[in-house]
């Protein structure tokens, strides 16, 4: 039997097939809870390394998410959402998933092995680039060559692993460690390590988010309201934070082309060309924009 932790036995799983399946239930979602609880733990090196990718960000680089199989998906699910979240530029996200982004409902396991024109891929890398790996194990070979040809060419790693002293997370630049126990079904990294994997890198994106500026007392500053319901978001917030009625708020983001922090600005009395030269002049950063306001009026 191997020595990583997410390979062990829980001890939870002797007879599981053999409970009522509403037992088993509980099991299994306590087996959930005690994954997401290592995020208290880590969220430390979480924040380090989402102010590096706020840098990269702000410097014209590209973020790129690596990962085979089911971490795989964990990352994709994450750089998918950035755009409508944040408004993060399609161009400064990359997907690298062994095997190609899946088209139907195979999901082949050789293809974390393959390490076929990854030299030519992540060997254009640059010292911009940062490279965000994720690996339950830390040694699947596509993820862990990636990140070693990233970090030759300058690039900075984020490296996300399950099982300490792994080898990612000995060539990370910022080392997360998600020490989730045993899967209740063992070597089922889908569960509970892809589980705390997936919540590391909502709080990564998220505080590189806010790092950013693209957060506001909780609300999603910078979305791309592209759909009736986003609209009607981005209304509310401008109403809320601006102190106007959603009339007005719907007025200010027609003048702005339905972008939130301008909008504000503009429900405070600012043009459109104002509020974007106060938000160029603050980093996009709408509380500074507003404390410059304030400032003006006092």
């Amino acid at each position: 039997m191997t020595a990583l932790g997410t390979e062990g036995l829980h001890d939870q799983a002797k007879g599981l097939d053999t409970l009522p399946l509403t037992d088993a239930a509980t099991i299994l979602a306590e087996g959930q809870i005690a994954a997401a609880a290592v995020l208290r733990a880590a969220a430390p090196e979480i924040a380090a390394a989402s102010g590096t990718l706020a840098k990269t960000m702000r410097a014209g680089g590209v973020i790129h998410y690596v990962a085979a199989g089911s971490s795989g998906l964990m990352a994709a699910a994450d750089a998918l959402e950035l755009g409508g979240t944040f408004s993060i530029p399609s161009a400064q996200i990359r997907i690298h998933m062994a095997g190609g982004m899946p088209t139907g409902v195979e999901l082949p396991g050789e293809t974390e092995d393959d390490l076929s024109g990854l030299d030519e891929r992540f060997s254009a890398l640059s010292e911009r680039d940062t490279v965000i790996a994720v690996s339950a194990s830390g040694t699947t070979p596509y993820t862990l060559e990636a990140a070693r040809l990233s970090r030759a060419a300058g690039a900075t790693i984020v490296g996300i692993a399950n099982n300490a002293g792994s080898a990612l997370l000995d060539l990370a630049d910022h080392p997360i460690l998600l020490a989730t126990p045993p899967e209740v079904l063992s070597g089922s990294t889908r569960m509970g390590a892809g589980t705390a994997q997936k919540i590391a890198l909502n709080m990564l994106s998220t505080l590189m988010a806010i790092k950013l500026g693209h957060v506001h007392d909780g609300m999603m500053v910078n979305l791309r309201a592209d759909n009736a319901k986003l609209r009607l978001r981005a209304a509310g917030m401008v109403s809320r934070i601006a102190g106007v009625d959603e009339t007005a708020a719907s007025a200010a983001l027609d003048a702005t082309q339905g972008h939130v922090k301008p909008a504000v600005l503009v429900s405070k009395g600012q043009t459109p060309e104002t509020a974007q030269a106060i938000l160029r002049e603050t980093e996009g950063n709408l509380r500074a924009a507003l404390g410059r306001l304030e400032h003006k009026d006092s």
